[in-house]
């Protein structure tokens, strides 16, 4: 796995991942430390914007937080809205370090390119935040998701904008039209101004819908 000078896990083989071994592995390594020497360093702003919109928005629980990590995405939301929290994720080291904040009513270890252990229409809301990037999880894993909504749930999803197009987010979205409502994106920085300059104009597009 690749490192910083200082030793941590690497920003840069982050967005290198392409197997859910790979996941597996640097987000293993990664885990105890990820809230300081990744979200804080870097001023990791994309939990709190796609918190923020769903809240916005009215959404309800139950919540699936996909990609779940530490669960930054969950601590934001908590702040701005009472819901139950489910967490769906890889990594199992990822989601024991979330699991002792006390935010999830469930930890759900999965890969989201196979078979889910969920039953359908079990949430009125599904967010993510960082999960659809560079890595394994491609726009085939929103037909999942969308199985797993009940009717008039809430998404917002975040994809990495330079991705959006070209891994073929923009026309999977333009193919579910007729199984999604209120479709529309929103772009916000997915890194604050106190980060690593390098990312400062890394963009994220929030995919904000509803399940028909």
């Amino acid at each position: 796995m690749t490192r910083d000078p200082n030793g941590k896990p690497d920003l840069d083989a982050a967005y290198a991942l392409e197997t859910p071994d790979d996941n597996r592995k640097l987000y293993g390594d990664w885990a105890e430390t990820y809230d300081k020497s990744f979200a804080q360093n870097m001023d990791y702003q994309l939990p709190a914007h796609v918190a923020r919109v769903f809240a916005e928005l009215g959404g309800t629980g139950p919540v699936l937080d996909v990609g779940a990590g530490t669960g930054l995405l969950a601590e934001a939301l908590s702040t701005c809205s009472d819901v139950v929290i489910d967490a769906l994720d890889l990594s199992a080291d990822m989601l024991a370090v979330a699991g002792q904040k006390g935010i999830y009513r469930t930890l759900i270890e999965a890969d989201l390119t196979k078979t889910l252990p969920i039953e359908p229409a079990q949430y009125n809301g599904i967010v993510s935040s960082g999960t659809f990037t560079h890595g394994h999880v491609g726009p085939d894993a929103l037909d999942k998701l969308i199985a797993l909504a009940r009717p008039d749930a809430l998404f917002v999803l975040s994809v990495n904008a330079e991705h959006f197009e070209a891994r073929g987010f923009a026309a999977k979205f333009e193919a579910l039209a007729p199984k999604i409502t209120d479709y529309h994106i929103q772009t916000v920085s997915i890194y604050g101004a106190s980060g690593d300059r390098a990312h400062t104009h890394d963009k994220g597009h929030l995919a904000v819908f509803r399940r028909a």
